[in-house]
């Protein structure tokens, strides 16, 4: 039977990141897997929280479950590196390690169904699932790979235009069944180990967003189909960690996420080309705005952000490539 390493990441939810702990032990029963929680260095109190309930909770006794502390907050992608490099309990490698969010909570066979369908199609290298708020509704998780198209696109907020380069917009509509997608959201996400040994694990450059859009674009140019799949269900609350929705202002770790992926995937010249595609439409977009009274939809001052954000990005050295192998990393602690 295919061995799965189940990756919880926690950011000052320990309460949320429980249940949804308790949800995965659930689906996870028939299958041998292991689930690692990993705490980014919350410096809340979350740690200790997760500890006493891990040690005490009738749920918790005797369940395949490791709580890991990180020493620094590096991110998403660093925070999930931990507890790929964790491994299984005995020290072996497993077949296939899955993140869930800690505001996620998998059906009793969302687990099982991905491992399946891996087992069932080589030619894919990450599957995930189909989600859902709390109110049944389905959330928007396969996407596109971002483009000069889509940029404009997203930004100019104009039906004409939207359906002439359907197309390219990185939002794919729900899909209806099973089929592979450019990316997928990292909330409930599959990964063979063998394609992370050959291609890395998550870029650490990334603190927050595009880290799993790149992950599965070095896993595309590796030869490896993303699958969507529809027989996993997991329910999804959204945002809680990263407060994604309060944001009044678009913080900078997403503009150096987003100057990073074009630049990484695509070279300088064409994540300048990006930003240029963007602020066109957004020109456009604001124009609109004007002669036909629309709200606002963007954060407060968010053109000005980004146009300030990418010269000055364009003009200093780059970073380096910071994509693990899958054994070193941070110091962790562990129980």
């Amino acid at each position: 039977m295919p061995r799965v390493l189940v990756i919880s990441l926690n950011y000052r939810t320990a309460e949320m990141t429980l249940r949804s702990a308790r949800a995965a032990l659930r689906a996870m029963k028939g299958l041998e897997a292991e689930l690692v929680i990993v705490d980014n260095a919350s410096g809340d109190g979350s740690y200790e929280t997760m500890k006493a309930a891990l040690a005490e909770a009738p749920w918790a006794q005797g369940a395949p479950v490791r709580l890991i502390g990180s020493d620094h907050n590096g991110g998403f992608g660093a925070g999930n590196n931990i507890g790929i490099r964790a491994g299984l309990s005995d020290g072996s490698r497993p077949d296939y390690v899955y993140l869930l969010n800690s505001d996620a909570f998998p059906a009793p066979g969302a687990i099982r169904a991905l491992v399946e369908h891996l087992e069932a199609h080589p030619e894919a290298g990450l599957a995930g699932s189909y989600l859902h708020g709390e109110n049944g509704a389905a959330h928007m998780t396969a996407f596109r790979f971002p483009s000069l198209a889509s940029e404009f696109e997203g930004a100019i907020r104009f039906g004409p235009v939207s359906r002439l380069l359907k197309t390219r917009a990185v939002p794919m509509p729900v899909p209806a069944g099973t089929q592979p997608v450019d990316w997928l959201a990292g909330a409930s996400l599959m990964m063979r180990r063998e394609v992370l040994e050959e291609i890395g694990l998550f870029d650490e450059t990334f603190f927050l967003y595009f880290e799993e859009t790149e992950l599965c674009h070095r896993a595309a140019g590796a030869g490896y189909q993303t699958h969507y799949v529809r027989g996993s269900e997991v329910m999804h609350i959204g945002s809680v960690s990263t407060g994604m929705k309060r944001w009044t202002r678009i913080p900078g770790f997403w503009l150096d996420s987003r100057w990073h992926y074009f630049s990484k995937t695509r070279g300088r010249g064409y994540a300048a080309l990006a930003t240029l595609s963007h602020v066109c439409g957004g020109l456009l977009w604001r124009l609109r705005r004007v002669i036909q009274r629309k709200p606002a939809a963007d954060p407060a001052h968010f053109l000005r952000d980004l146009i300030s954000h990418d010269l000055r990005a364009l003009f200093r050295p780059a970073p380096g490539r910071a994509v693990p192998a899958g054994t070193g990393g941070a110091e962790a602690k562990v129980e």
